[in-house]
């Protein structure tokens, strides 16, 4: 098992930007790789940001390329999502996400923590 705690959302202006964390507990030693997905009001949850637990390679939504970025400290089991340039259509839940070895699905799912970009 893995738990996933996210931390670091809240309301910031247009232009702005902000970090999440995500703490990760648990059979860290199983984890392939980490992801951030956000879903809006009145939508689906979608793909923001992956980064490989070993040897680091990432790879960003469209929407967030160049603006976002995923970096993880394997020493602190934590996984930052920097965002930048922050958009009102960047409003969202944040989830973090786990996969494991075995699986090529994300199998573990924090809580979510709310970003809010304000116009």
């Amino acid at each position: 098992q893995v738990q996933l705690v996210e931390s670091g959302g809240g309301l910031v202006q247009a232009g702005g930007s902000l970090t999440l964390s995500c703490a990760v507990t648990g059979r860290t030693f199983t984890i392939t790789a980490m992801g951030w997905f956000r879903q809006a009001p009145g939508k689906e949850r979608e793909f923001v940001a992956q980064i490989r637990w070993s040897g680091g390679s990432t790879f960003y939504a469209g929407s967030v390329k160049g603006r976002f970025t995923i970096s993880r400290d394997n020493a602190k089991n934590t996984v930052y999502l920097q965002m930048n340039s922050l958009k009102p259509e960047d409003t969202a839940v944040y989830y973090c996400a786990s996969t494991v070895v075995g699986s090529a699905t994300y199998d573990y799912w924090g809580q979510g923590t709310q970003v809010t970009v304000s116009s």
